[in-house]
């Protein structure tokens, strides 16, 4: 994949990368981090450790769905912004995993 670099492109996608950055951001030094990285990069922690022993990514579209249904509870857009980033992480989650499961068919 080629990431675009015109200008216009840029300007029009800059709302979506804020976005998928805070969720990185999120990830790599906030909660997930925090509570459950373990000092290992994101593909060895249990987001997909669980996930490569049940041998499916059901957990994580579960838990997709949980975050955002859970998003639509809260009372402060902080708040629900914290638990949707949490739906993109997982859904991130969900694409590696994918990924593992495409390469191994080759």
């Amino acid at each position: 994949m080629n990431l675009a670099t015109d200008e216009k492109t840029q300007t029009d996608y800059i709302k979506l990368e804020g976005v998928l950055r805070d969720a990185y951001e999120q990830a790599s030094y906030g909660k997930g981090k925090e509570r459950h990285a373990n000092d290992l990069p994101f593909h060895q922690q249990r987001i997909l450790g669980i996930t490569r022993n049940l041998g499916t990514a059901q957990g994580l579209a579960y838990q997709v769905q949980k975050k955002t249904l859970e998003a639509l509870d809260m009372k402060t857009f902080a708040q629900q912004k914290r638990e949707l980033l949490g739906a993109i992480v997982y859904a991130a989650a969900m694409i590696i995993y994918m990924e593992e499961q495409d390469q191994g068919k080759e």
